[in-house]
Parts: C-alpha cells; sequence; structure tokens
C-alpha cells in the first residue's frame, strides 16, 4: 500500500525551480529532522518552475516511531499538482455522514487540492493530499513546452505501472489454489483471505489514483485483469451509441431496445421484485440460539454476543478518551489502540453474525479463520494498550479495566475457536 503521510506533515517546501529535478522538504509530526526529497522528473504545468511552500493549519498525527519511512526520499515524481479537484463538504464530516446515512443530500463545493505524489526506492509510492494546507506558489523560473509535458505524463505513468507491478507480484505470490477435491480447512481460508486482502490492496491503489477520471471503471478493470467488466462495458457503450445514432436519425423507425437488452440481459422488472420480497420478508433468526449464538442491541439490530460486546466495550473507550480530551491524534499508540479494538469487533461481527441465522451457514474452518484474524487485531490492541499505560495519559483505572476486558475477550475467541475446530475435525 502506499503511504499516505499528509495527516503527519506539519510544513513543507517543494523546489522545480531546476528542469528534471524536484527538491524538497517536509516536516512531518514525530520526526526531529525534516524528510528531505531529491526526485527526478517536473510538477505538472500549474507548479512546474515554481517553489512551492505549504503549512497545515490543523491538528496533525505523530507518524509511529515503528513505520520505517525513510528521511531521505530518492526517486522519480509522480504528478504534483495545487490544482486537483476534489468535492468537499460544507458541513463538518459527523454531520455530513449523519445526513448521508439518512439518505439526505449534503451540501459540497469543488475546491483545488495538493496532490504531491512520488516513488521512492525505499518506500515505494508516498502521498501527500489536502485541500486544507495553505499554500504559497512563487514565479515560475520557467513553463513545461508541450513535449516536456508529454514526457512528464509519460514518467508519471510509468512510475504507477512500475509500482503497480509490485502490487500485482504480491497478488500473484498470494494466490492460493488448492486441489479442487479437497476440502478447505482454517489454513486454506487464511490463505485465500492473504489473496483477497492483497486483491483490495490493489483495488483501493486504483481506485485512489483514478478517483475523478471519466474513464474510471476501464482503467481499473484492465489493471485488476476484469475482463468480465471490460466486455460489459464496450457492450454498454456500443448500446448508448446505437440509441444516439438512431435518435439522430429522425427519418429512420426508432431503434426498440428490450428492458433484457438495455440491462446487459438482465430484467430490472425481476431484480426490484427480488429485492422488495426480500426487504419485505427479511431472514428471521432462529430463536432457538437467542443469547448464544445472536441478541438485540439497542436499535433492535442483531448481532453475535460477543462480536456486540467488543463493539460496546471500544466504544466506551472512545468515549471515555473524549470526555478526558483525547482523541486519536493526540497519541500514535492511543490512536492504535483505539483502532485496533474496533477493528476487532468489526471482524467479530464478520465471522460470527451470521450465525443466528443457522450454524449451518458457515463452515467452521472459515470461522476460525475468521476468529484468527480478530485475534490478531486484539492482540495489537493489547501491545499498543502496554505502550499507553506507561505515559498516564488514562486513568490506572481505565487502563486496568480495558486490560481485563481484552483478556476476556481473547478467552472467549480461543473458546469459539476450539468449538468450531471441534466442528470440522481440523
Amino acid at each position: 500500500m502506499a503511504w499516505r503521510i499528509h495527516d503527519s506533515v506539519q510544513r513543507g517546501e517543494i523546489d522545480n525551480r531546476e528542469r528534471g529535478v524536484v527538491r524538497g522538504k517536509i516536516w512531518l509530526h514525530g520526526l526531529t529532522e525534516p524528510v528531505v526529497l531529491e526526485l527526478k522528473g517536473n510538477a505538472c504545468p500549474d507548479l512546474a518552475g515554481c517553489l512551492l511552500t505549504f503549512e497545515n493549519p490543523g491538528e496533525t498525527i505523530p507518524l509511529p516511531p515503528d513505520e520505517h519511512f525513510n528521511p531521505f526520499q530518492r526517486g522519480t515524481i509522480g504528478d504534483l499538482t495545487a490544482s486537483r479537484k476534489v468535492r468537499v463538504f460544507d458541513l463538518p464530516l459527523e454531520a455530513a455522514y449523519e445526513r448521508l446515512k439518512k439518505k439526505l443530500p449534503v451540501p459540497e463545493h469543488i475546491a483545488n487540492c495538493l496532490y504531491l505524489e512520488w516513488f521512492s526506492a525505499v518506500n515505494g509510492r508516498v502521498v501527500v493530499e489536502s485541500h486544507e494546507y495553505r499554500l504559497s506558489v512563487s514565479t515560475p523560473a520557467w513553463t513545461l513546452t508541450l513535449e516536456e509535458e508529454a514526457q512528464r505524463q509519460g514518467e508519471a505513468q510509468a512510475g504507477f505501472a512500475g509500482f503497480m507491478h509490485k502490487l500485482g507480484e504480491a497478488l500473484e505470490a498470494a494466490k492460493h489454489e488448492p486441489p479442487e477435491d479437497k476440502e478447505w480447512d482454517e489454513f486454506d481460508y487464511e490463505k485465500f483471505m492473504r489473496e483477497s486482502d492483497a486483491r483490495t490492496d490493489k483495488y483501493m491503489e486504483l481506485l485512489d489514483k483514478y478517483a475523478d477520471h471519466p474513464d474510471q471503471e476501464r482503467l481499473i478493470a484492465k489493471e485488476m485483469g476484469w475482463e468480465w467488466l471490460e466486455e460489459a462495458l464496450d457492450d454498454e457503450e456500443g448500446q448508448r451509441r446505437r440509441q444516439e445514432t438512431a435518435e439522430s436519425e429522425s427519418d429512420a423507425a426508432p431503434t426498440e431496445y428490450s428492458a433484457e437488452e438495455e440491462s446487459g440481459g438482465l430484467d430490472i422488472d425481476e431484480i426490484n421484485r427480488a429485492c422488495a420480497e426480500a426487504a419485505e420478508n427479511p431472514l428471521e433468526p432462529d430463536p432457538a440460539t437467542e443469547g448464544v449464538d445472536w441478541v438485540r442491541d439497542e436499535d433492535g439490530d442483531i448481532s453475535h454476543p460477543l462480536s456486540l460486546r467488543a463493539f460496546n466495550g471500544s466504544m466506551a473507550l472512545w468515549h471515555k478518551c473524549d470526555e478526558l480530551g483525547l482523541g486519536k491524534m493526540d497519541d500514535a499508540d492511543l490512536g492504535r489502540l483505539i483502532s485496533e479494538f474496533q477493528i476487532t469487533g468489526a471482524k467479530l461481527a464478520g465471522a460470527l453474525d451470521s450465525l443466528a441465522y443457522g450454524r449451518d451457514q458457515r463452515e467452521g474452518a472459515f470461522v476460525v479463520a475468521c476468529l484468527k484474524r480478530a485475534l490478531g487485531h486484539l492482540h495489537a490492541a493489547q501491545s499498543a494498550l502496554e505502550k499507553v499505560a506507561p505515559k498516564n495519559l488514562l486513568p490506572v483505572e481505565l487502563i486496568s479495566g480495558t486490560r481485563a476486558e481484552h483478556f476476556a475477550l481473547r478467552g472467549e475467541i480461543l473458546q469459539l475457536m476450539e468449538e468450531f475446530r471441534g466442528r470440522t475435525g481440523t
């Protein structure tokens, strides 16, 4: 995955006044000395030949000390612009998300965004992106010619292609293809999940890179090797062009398309009926397993008791920190503690919540593999807690209570793993 360090940036300067070279310094929260940049290439036309200085006026997150970000970044420049267009909410994030959850429109506007991308030999792809920085740009010492701009675009694309090639290699290395006649065990599911992680990493990088590109879907489909999606997009484009041609030929009879043809072979009415039936007749949990495999939360939603316990515990810790005036950005270890605790609850939900509708809904080996993942995040939360404890950020009773809860959750996870291993004989 790319390094996205914008939340740790305090200030910086980028100098492209010498053709073909981008030099700079970036001061990051958590590092005593600035990161030095020595990159080949040129900035985009709006910053080519300029000295750019920027400052982050907001709160910053310290770069975790155990994340090895090289203080000397040497490599090639990707895209460097202060004119990337992004959509920005006109409301605070919490208020905007509340409206989105209620399917209400959120007022927004288009803003210019600083986007600094480079490819280093040590850390791979690095991105600094923010519309909130204060920027100052000098008068250009020179401007790009058409040939230089074409070369710049090619070099930026080559840099990203090299980065994607490495992600592709990681995906190939993670691929798991057990024999077709073999029943999957927990280790097969673990390998499958690692492959899924690698595929997700690649997809998320593409989604980030081509977020506002008009051919986003086609570019992503090509990079991911999704020929079926490319073919579907070709069919859709072909239908659109045929319709436009038919509509423009006023002297010709209008071309009629059935609902099935227009939807690429899918009956829209049938899809709508299926969705309506699913909404009207939702699955009901097994009443015989209430309290064991499922409970209802305060909103009436169904969860496994353990996933709900982890969720409630993580939220209680977060709210307590908020009452103390502490946030994730105040301390890297505290941020990791809260995040890993929250992820533990989410992973447990993915592993266990469907058991409410019958244990035959999930293979025991799959449940064990998912529980292992939840346990890994819980261990990360425990490790972060022990780093937070000596800093005196949290009251002693909150530390001891959270520690006890982590150990209790761990015990229940291990017990469930043994139970579901017994179902598969692994």
